[in-house]
């Protein structure tokens, strides 16, 4: 059984990382997870543009019969990998970040803290 969590921002180009988490999960037995985390200090649903990102992140998860998980967190990383015990998930699809510096870069933190546990499939911008 696959479990897939897809990390995603409220970019309407998000859709390419849910497609491709879907596909991945196929017709496995399991569930697919749509993941946006916002931190604390950023102005969550203060304009239109936020909720109208919200909602069509909505109707996506309704979409692809996944579920959508919006949390509030200044630690990303900590958060990622909760949930992603948390759900019993063997697979996260992310996109590249653009992140230069190694130690900075989400994803390669994210990958090697959850190195031998789960799979990181990284999406090229």
């Amino acid at each position: 059984m696959k479990n897939v969590m897809v990390c995603v921002t409220q970019q309407k180009t998000c859709e390419r990382l849910i497609k491709c988490g879907n596909n991945l999960l196929g017709d496995n037995s399991g569930e697919l997870f749509i993941i946006h985390i916002a931190h604390y200090n950023f102005n969550f649903l203060g304009n239109t543009k936020e909720g109208d990102a919200l909602e069509y992140l909505y109707e996506k998860a309704l979409e692809y019969g996944a579920n959508l998980t919006v949390v509030r967190s200044n630690d990303v990383l900590e958060t990622l990998t909760g949930l992603a015990m948390k759900n019993k998930i063997t697979h996260i699809v992310v996109g590249e970040s653009g992140e230069t510096d190694i130690t900075r870069n989400l994803v390669n933190r994210l990958e090697k803290k959850l190195a031998n546990q789960v799979e990181l499939v990284v999406i090229p911008a």
